[in-house]
Order: structure tokens, then C-alpha cells, then sequence
């Protein structure tokens, strides 16, 4: 199989939380109402089974369940990107090959991990994926989950294969996003809720920011505001967001993760302002306190938002 290169992401394209139901499975009613609050909020795309996304703890049937309602709610509206991460080649191709089955109109890979690769050995994890599935692969650069970095020699040589059809970057170092920019004509997402703005005046396609399923009104206006040239507008937008993304601090980190803690928070916010019914994470992440979820509430109506009707 070769997969389509002609995919172009661009705007917005959150990376969606992966609502849960009592028995931790997928909540699939609280997914779609997800799905039309960010449609109705214009994003231009939609990334599942990404880091927000829980991808490293869910289990085979989450993820098909994950995929399966939202390329069914989405139906064509915007592309459907769907994660395959895994430790190795093997069980990526087979995640990306049933996520392409679903519906999923791309696949998102990282390198491999825990194997510690060579930069030629992520090449070559890269090139088996894409041989492996008929739709476009897009690079992954998360080096904080996957302690592999995503070189721009490493994206710059998958760029001119054609391997890759799109780079979504999260690795925190605008300088080096800067220099794929420069090499390649890869469309190049960020990752970077704080520095949005910044990434789109360097020349990114678009945003995969997490804060995105809580507001993703703001991350569009954001977006539209740099298309345009509104600098202070978008300037403005991302300085609201900045404080909105004190949520993922509020956990005390004495009692549970980072990671609980951001997801935890985002999934908080999302129950509070009505689109999901259930904040729960899977194991072994442990829930936000009520305290802290009464802080997450307050710091959104500062935001200004409340309860989506």
C-alpha cells in the first residue's frame, strides 16, 4: 500500500479526550457531543487517540470504539486523525491499519519506544508504516513521552520520501520547528497551547493544542486572527488562553501525576461545562479532588465560559 501524500492539514485540530462511561468503556454519547461542540466551534479537523487522548492506556476496543464513532459523527465534515503509538513497528502498523478501517483519514505515529532507536531505525519505522497503510502517516515529534526526538535531519529525510505527509509538533523547541519549516514544505501543526501564536507567525499550518477541547472557540479565533493578520487579536486570544491553561496546574502533584493532573483537568472542565458526564481517566491515573475541580470551575468563568447548551 502507499499512502496519499496530498493530505494538508491546517487550522485547528484538537487532540480529543476519550470520554469514559462508569464502566470504562468509551462513553460514545458523551464522544459525540464532543464531536459537535467542536464542529459547531469550527475547528477545521479532530485528532483521537493522541497523548490527550489517553493513547498509552487504552485497550484494544477503546481504541476501536474511539475511532469508529468519531470518523461515524464526523462523516466527512473535517478529517478524522487517529493515533497509532506503540513501542514498536509491529504494533503500530497493526493499530494504523485498523484505525484506516474505521475511517480515520490519517494516522498520527511517534518513533518507537523503549527500545532507545537510532535516528536511521525511526526512518525505518517510518517508512514500514507508510508502506503498510493507504492513508497518509503524520509524524509525531512528543519527545517528552517517548524520550526519542524527532530531528529535523530525521523529518527533513521522511519529508522528501513523501513518508510523511505532515508533522505534528510537540517537543517544546521552537527552534527546531522553525528549521523544518525552513528545510521542508511540510504543513507543520504545534502542539504548544501557550505559544500558538508564536508557531503560526513562523509559518505552522495549524494548532493541536489539548486546551482545545475545552475552549475550542478561542483556539479558532486564535488561528483566524494570525491567518489574517490580526496580530493583537490573536495576540490578545492567547493571552486569555495562557490563563485558562492554569487548569492543568491546579492538581496537587504530591498526590498524583502530571499527566493525571492535565488530563484529569481537561475532562473536569469538559464535565463542568456539560459536554461529557464523567471526568474519569483509565488506570492507573488517579481522579482530581472536588476541591480541585471547584478551582478548574472558578478559573473558567474567569475565562468566560460556562455550560455549553
Amino acid at each position: 500500500m502507499v499512502s496519499d501524500t496530498t493530505f494538508t492539514p491546517h487550522g485547528v485540530v484538537p487532540p480529543l479526550v476519550t470520554p469514559l462511561d462508569d464502566h470504562g468503556d468509551v462513553d460514545r454519547r458523551a464522544l459525540e457531543r464532543l464531536l459537535a461542540f467542536q464542529l459547531d466551534a469550527g475547528v477545521d479537523g479532530v485528532f483521537v487517540g493522541g497523548s490527550s487522548g489517553e493513547i498509552a492506556l487504552l485497550d484494544t476496543a477503546q481504541r476501536r470504539a474511539l475511532v469508529e464513532v468519531t470518523a461515524g459523527t464526523v462523516a466527512g465534515a473535517v478529517p478524522v486523525l487517529a493515533g497509532a503509538v506503540d513501542t514498536g513497528t509491529r504494533r503500530v502498523v497493526e493499530h494504523a491499519r485498523q484505525a484506516a478501517a474505521l475511517g480515520a483519514d490519517a494516522v498520527v505515529v511517534t518513533a518507537p519506544f523503549y527500545v532507545a532507536p537510532h535516528p536511521a531505525e525511526v526512518v525505518t519505522h517510518f517508512q514500514h508504516v507508510h508502506a503498510a497503510v493507504d492513508v497518509p502517516v503524520v509524524a509525531y515529534d512528543i519527545p517528552s513521552a517517548v524520550h526519542t526526538r524527532l530531528t529535523p535531519d530525521v523529518i527533513a529525510e521522511l519529508a522528501e520520501s513523501k513518508t510523511i505527509a505532515a508533522l505534528k509538533d510537540s517537543s517544546g523547541d521552537l527552534a527546531a520547528f522553525r528549521e523544518v519549516l525552513r528545510r521542508t514544505e511540510l504543513p507543520a501543526l504545534t502542539g504548544s497551547e501557550l505559544l500558538a501564536d508564536t508557531a503560526l507567525a513562523l509559518g505552522a499550518a495549524g494548532l493541536v493544542p489539548g486546551l482545545g477541547n475545552v475552549d475550542p472557540h478561542g483556539y479558532v479565533r486564535l488561528y483566524r486572527a494570525a491567518r489574517d493578520g490580526d496580530l493583537a487579536a490573536a495576540k490578545a486570544e492567547q493571552d486569555r488562553l495562557a490563563a485558562l491553561f492554569r487548569i492543568v496546574s491546579v492538581a496537587g502533584t504530591t498526590r498524583i501525576g502530571h499527566t493525571a493532573g492535565a488530563l484529569g483537568a481537561f475532562k473536569a472542565a469538559l464535565a463542568w461545562r456539560g459536554v461529557i458526564d464523567n471526568a474519569a481517566t483509565n488506570a492507573p491515573l488517579h481522579p482530581l479532588a472536588d476541591d480541585e475541580r471547584t478551582t478548574i470551575g472558578r478559573i473558567l468563568t474567569i475565562a468566560g465560559l460556562g455550560t455549553v447548551d
